[in-house]
């Protein structure tokens, strides 16, 4: 009998345990190892920091990642060294250059960076209030972090909470994690220290 209450005792605890996630990071700051790209636009590796420029054809472009993420926080960082028209997918899929998806807007300012777009779709569907543009520190390194669970998606830029939206098509999509440069030509950002933590 003393052995049994040991065992539920031991149990018990165990079971108080929280579940331990698991964190990785997506960008190994030299190559783009586990990413693939979409359109003609340039991506590449420059001094262990990931770059997206606009290339001659001045078209949509997207680096992906080759697994699909359901459920997640992922945190990065961000440059906007000259247009920053950008943006971070999730549970997005691209062919050629046409995405299928939701987009967290990375912008310059006064351009809704934090809300989430759904291209080929219903558009806009949450912009941040527009007082929250100032935490954007244009040629600076900006934090964004994304909140994915089920059918909510919660964003934050520089410890700010942007935008939170529960959306039944967004918890119904799967697919990957994307950046994105827009058309228009001009546009160059620069990213690290890009962090994923699934649940367990």
């Amino acid at each position: 009998m003393y052995h049994m209450k040991n065992l539920v005792v031991v149990v018990l605890a165990l079971m108080a345990i929280p579940a331990i996630s698991q964190e990785m990071s997506l960008f190994n700051g030299k190559d783009l190892s586990g990413w693939t790209i979409y359109g003609t636009e340039k991506w590449y590796v420059e001094d262990g920091l990931l770059v997206s420029e606009s290339g001659p054809d001045k078209q949509y472009g997207y680096l992906a990642t080759d697994k699909y993420y359901d459920d997640f926080e992922l945190t990065l960082e961000f440059k906007q060294e000259a247009n920053g028209n950008s943006g971070v997918f999730v549970r997005s899929t691209v062919d050629g250059t046409k995405v299928s998806g939701w987009q967290v807007e990375v912008a310059p300012p006064g351009h809704d960076t934090g809300g989430v777009y759904e291209s080929y779709g219903r558009g806009w569907l949450i912009k941040p209030d527009p007082e929250k543009d100032k935490v954007l520190k244009e040629g600076e390194w900006n934090t964004m972090k994304i909140k994915l669970s089920g059918n909510k998606l919660t964003s934050w830029l520089n410890g700010t909470e942007m935008v939170s939206i529960t959306d039944d098509k967004i918890g119904e999509g799967k697919g990957s994690i994307a950046l994105q440069i827009h058309d228009g030509g001009g546009i160059k950002v620069k990213w690290r220290n890009i962090n994923i933590v699934l649940p367990q």
